[in-house]
């Protein structure tokens, strides 16, 4: 940990921080997107929330793209079902279903 923040070290240095959010009915939106001190001050929200963590500079790259409020693109609903599906799973708890349309 970064003796000046409750940051983990590893994390201290990211420069790029996308939040997502899901509610089970439509495709995960964009919550919250930044740059910098603005990364760091999301960051530093998730962990004092204890909301999971996943690193990965790509994904956030194509993050970044979407503006606020925005849903993900269907190209990437595999890899954040996937990343949700773990979530729920480290949680104890199962991912909402999809309503599906007949």
């Amino acid at each position: 940990m970064n003796k000046e923040s409750n940051i983990p070290e590893h994390l201290f240095n990211a420069n790029q921080a996308i939040a997502l959010v899901y509610d089970g009915e439509r495709a995960p939106t964009i919550s919250a997107s930044g740059q910098d001190e603005l990364a760091q001050a999301i960051i530093q929200l998730a962990l004092q929330y204890e909301i999971p963590i996943y690193e990965n500079a790509e994904l956030a790259a194509w993050l970044s793209q979407l503006d606020i409020g925005e849903e993900i693109p269907e190209m990437l609903y595999r890899v954040i079902a996937e990343i949700l599906a773990f979530v729920y799973q480290l949680e104890g708890r199962e991912a909402p279903l999809q309503k599906t349309s007949k």
